[in-house]
């Protein structure tokens, strides 16, 4: 894989939010621009996720028609999905992976990310929280009810410990993430398929 030089990604987005609609086949995001008096601007771009998918496949569009692609993740074996999962733009040129690390998830999820010469880790916020959905998770019926709590991440790059990333899920009625990269060296595209990762593949 090339990996671009050092300097701002390609597609740097400081701030942007996601809202999720969920339907009997598939799980919907919508990834929208923040402005920078906090409202909501464009649309960026539109993911599936089918559910009951074993091999994860993400596609994202310009918008929900589905058109046109631009950017997707794939897991990179179907059986072993801690194998990681890497991000393509729209020629299927790799651009980034990501990789939940199982060993440190056992109480408090944690992933790890990479863009370019950017690597980075993140985990939960909040441990108590992290355990507390775990316990709902495996409360039978109950765990298949979507998840009251708020959660946030944090991503810091591996040599510095600087801030990279940060996702935020706030309550309401569809879930909604806030979301801020504050390393100009991760690409839109790698910080969007993390951020619907984290909501799709958490369980996972």
């Amino acid at each position: 894989m090339t990996v671009p030089p050092e300097g701002p990604a390609p597609m740097y987005v400081p701030a942007f939010s996601m809202k999720q609609r969920v339907t009997l086949m598939a799980n919907k995001y919508e990834l929208i621009a923040t402005n920078p008096d906090g409202s909501d601007g464009a649309l960026l771009a539109f993911a599936q996720q089918k559910r009951m998918a074993f091999k994860e496949q993400v596609t994202f569009y310009t918008d929900d028609t589905k058109s046109q692609p631009v950017f997707s993740f794939k897991a990179r074996k179907a059986i072993d999905l801690g194998s990681g999962y890497d991000v393509f733009d729209a020629n299927a040129q790799p651009i980034g992976w990501f990789k939940k690390e199982f060993g440190k998830s056992l109480l408090r999820s944690s992933w790890l990310l990479s863009s370019g010469h950017l690597h980075a880790a993140g985990t939960e916020r909040n441990a108590t929280i992290a355990i507390v959905r775990r316990v709902w998770e495996f409360v039978p019926f109950v765990g298949e009810i979507p998840l009251p709590f708020i959660f946030h991440f944090d991503f810091t790059d591996h040599e510095t410990s600087q801030p990279v990333l940060s996702v935020e899920r706030k309550i309401s009625v569809r879930d909604r993430y806030r979301i801020t990269v504050q390393d100009q060296r991760l690409d839109f595209r790698v910080a969007a398929a993390m951020t619907v990762a984290l909501d799709a593949l958490q369980s996972r």
